[in-house]
Order: structure tokens, then sequence, then C-alpha cells
């Protein structure tokens, strides 16, 4: 049996040592030991989960009520899954930022009927990629700092997008003067939001990152008592079952678009999937190897599951998983009991009508700066990496997700080809056997 020494918050918020033998054994699903501090932990996670979950899901064009469903759906598969092939221990299940222009993308093309097709076409393919265990190749066929190129170029358009909230202004106030009182005091407001949300975030983000969360929220309801400002509209709409069938009109070319589509969401969201899992392995409390194969299983079965009520694509983001894990999470019981939290508010909407929009836009606004400030990891691959993650975000933001890695991708190739036959003198064959090679053997790290 394996201990270690494990550090617990004291009154004042500091970690405070405490020699105490924990161990690696026992279910990653539930162990009663930690009953109490995973429930705490689950409840702190699920109600910072609410407003990011909104914001994500205005992001997809998708209704918000779908959006809750989703992760809470994600949340019962993921527990589930823990009992018998638990994959990471402490990652908490939700709809992912990075694919949010993505799914808006695919509802613009193919009309929100078909979008139900394309989430179970995607599970189908990330199914395939559990079977095989194809993700131990992804992050070698396309680079990490490719991936964080695309999420800066993914957070930028959320940035921008959330920024419209900080300035908007009910109906009844707009004026031929678009810079008049109200628009100008909703500035000052948002402005006062965002930065007591940053300097929060900047004092217990190595205690309890939910704090933040939770004062913007709370202020900003309780601001909307006393202030006439925008607040955002839940649609109460019908959670039904329905066969994941694409419409009876659609084309073998728009089939063949669908197709590829879904390649590119499903590919990015195991890729986001196996990035998430090596760094939820290393705030792991009890230190435990995650299983990134296994997370797949779990992801793939709850993208198809919500597939049959329209439902968007998941993954264990980091953002929540850290607030789960600082909460004091030791099981994936705590990622149940969020399930059981952001059920509550799918099935009684009306309550997040009090949640006012200058404070989901300070969320969503830091959620997207942090997706650019990415880049930074990027530094110690060396210049080229840098240049062509860079050059990955513009084209991500300027042409689209799908044409921007595509075209990013191209250009690496491109680059490599050149450099190895023009350089290295090799002959074209021989770098495509090299690259395959250099695929097949260096795999064997990526577990």
């Amino acid at each position: 049996m394996n201990t270690q020494t494990e550090s617990r918050p004291s009154a004042s918020g500091q970690q405070v040592p405490e020699a105490a033998p924990v161990t690696s054994k026992g279910s990653a699903a539930f162990q009663a030991q930690y009953f109490l501090r995973d429930t705490a932990a689950g409840l702190i996670t699920g109600a910072m989960a609410i407003p990011l979950s909104i914001g994500i899901a205005i992001m997809s064009d998708y209704p918000i009520k779908v959006g809750l469903a989703t992760v809470a759906f994600a949340c019962l598969v993921g527990w589930i899954n823990a009992w018998f092939k638990p994959g990471n221990f402490i990652g908490a299940p939700g709809i992912a930022a990075g694919l949010a222009p993505v799914l808006a993308l695919g509802v613009a093309t193919f009309g929100w009927e078909n979008m139900a097709f394309c989430i179970f076409l995607t599970a189908f393919m990330q199914a395939i990629i559990w079977k095989f265990n194809w993700q131990r190749y992804l992050l070698i066929a396309v680079p990490v700092y490719l991936v964080e190129g695309l999420l800066a170029g993914v957070g930028l358009k959320i940035l921008l997008k959330f920024s419209e909230f900080t300035y908007e202004i009910p109906e009844e106030a707009v004026a031929a003067e678009f810079w008049n009182g109200a628009r100008i005091q909703m500035v000052m407001i948002s402005a006062v939001g965002l930065g007591l949300f940053l300097y929060l975030f900047s004092k217990f983000k190595d205690t309890q990152p939910a704090i933040p969360y939770f004062v913007l929220i709370i202020g900003g309801v309780l601001l909307a008592q006393f202030v006439n400002v925008p607040m955002i509209f839940v649609e109460d709409i019908d959670l039904h079952i329905k066969l994941p069938l694409p419409e009876s009109d659609v084309t073998i070319t728009l089939l063949i678009m669908m197709f590829l589509f879904c390649a590119m969401l499903a590919i990015v969201d195991v890729i986001e999937q196996v990035m998430s899992n090596a760094a939820i392995e290393k705030i792991d409390p009890l230190n435990r190897k995650t299983n990134s194969n296994n997370s797949l299983l779990a992801i793939w079965i709850a993208n198809m599951g919500s597939s049959f009520f329209h439902g968007m694509t998941n993954l264990d983001g980091l953002a929540k998983s850290t607030t789960n894990k600082l909460a004091g999470a030791m099981t994936k019981f705590s990622v149940l009991v969020i399930g059981f939290v952001v059920c509550f508010f799918t099935f009684n909407t009306q309550y997040l009508d009090f949640l006012p929009k200058f404070a989901l836009a300070a969320i969503m606004m830091f959620t997207g700066y942090k997706m650019v400030a990415g880049l930074a990891h990027v530094t110690h691959y060396g210049p080229y990496a840098l240049m062509l993650s860079f050059i990955t975000a513009g084209l991500v933001y300027l042409v689209g997700i799908f044409e921007g890695l595509l075209i990013a991708m191209a250009v690496h190739g491109g680059v490599h080809f050149m450099v190895y036959t023009k350089h290295d003198k090799m002959p074209g064959r021989a770098v495509v056997k090299r690259y395959f090679d250099n695929l097949k053997n260096d795999s064997s790290n990526l577990q």
C-alpha cells in the first residue's frame, strides 16, 4: 500500500502539509472515506460549471438547455465508466469551449436538424479511435503546437464574441446616440466586474478558483435587482429522445462534407482530451496514472448517447477539473454530484434568468484569453513551432477552424518535405516512409 503526505487548505487558505496515509487503491468511482469531500467538491464545481456551460452553448449556437443536459448526461456516463474502466480520476466532464465555433459552423452549414446525426457520426469515429487505441498516434500526426494554435484562434473568437455583452444595454435604453448614458454605465459595470474577477482569480487560483465565479455571479444577480442590465434568456425547450438520422433531402455531397466535418470534430475532441489528461494526471491528489484510452470510451459513449436528444460533444475540461481537485475531489463520485447540480438547473431553467450578461461575458472573455495565452506553452518547442502556431491561430480566426487547420497542416507537411528533400537530399518516397516509421516508433511513448 502506497502512502504519501497530503496537503489540505487551512482556515487561512494556505496549503498545510498533513501526514496522512492515503492510497491509490480502491474504486475510482466511489470510496466511502472521501464521500463528504467528493460531495462538497461536486457542489462547488457544479455551480461553476453552470455559467461556463451557458456561455459555450451560446457560442455553439445550441440551446442552453441542451448544453446543460449534455453536461449532466456526460457526468453520469463518466461516473459509471469509472467503475469499470477509469481514465482519469478527478476530471470533470463538460462541453468544450474549443469546439464551440466548430459546432456553430456545423449548425450554419448543415442545419440544426442534421446536427444530431453529425454528433452520432463523430461518436462513431471516436469509438473506432478508442477500439484501436489510435490516440497514441494523434499527437504525432497533429503536433501539439498546431492544436495550441487552433485553440488560440478559437479563444480569440470567444473573447471578441462575448465582448459585445460588455456594452449591450436593454432594448428600451437604446437611443439614436450610441454612447448614451446607459451604455457608458454598462461599460463601467462590465469593467469593474471583469477587474474584480481577474483580481480574485489571481488571488485564489491555487487554492479556491471557484471563488471569483461565485462572487461575480452572486454580485451580478444582486446588482441586477437595482440596475436595469441585460439578462440571459434560457428558452425552456422540450428535451425528447429521437433517432439521430439525417434529413431525407440530404445530398451525397452534403454527406461527404458531414463526414469530413465529423472527422475533424472527432480528432480535435480526442486530442483535447489527451492533452487535458496529461495535465489532470499532474494534479491528481493521489498521483494516480491516467489511461487516456479509457477516457475516450466515456467520451464517445456520452457523445453517442447525447445525439439521441440532440446534444453536444463533451470532454473532461481542465478548468473544471482543476476546480474539482482544489475543492477536494478524490474520486469520480464528485462528477456524479456535478451532474446532479447541472441536472437541477436543466429542468429548472427559470433560475438562470437571473444571470446578467455582463457577468457571463467576464467569465467567457477570461476563458477565451486563457486559450490564447496557451500559445506560451509552445515556446519551448522552438521558433518554428511558435511561428506555425501563430499562423494557425490567424488562419482559424480568419478563414475558419476546418480550413485553417487543414492549411496549417499542409504548410507544416510542405516545410518538412522541402527540408528533407532539398537539404537532406532524401527522395520523396523515403520522406513519406520515414514519417510513418517515426509515427509507429514514437507512438509507444504516448500512453
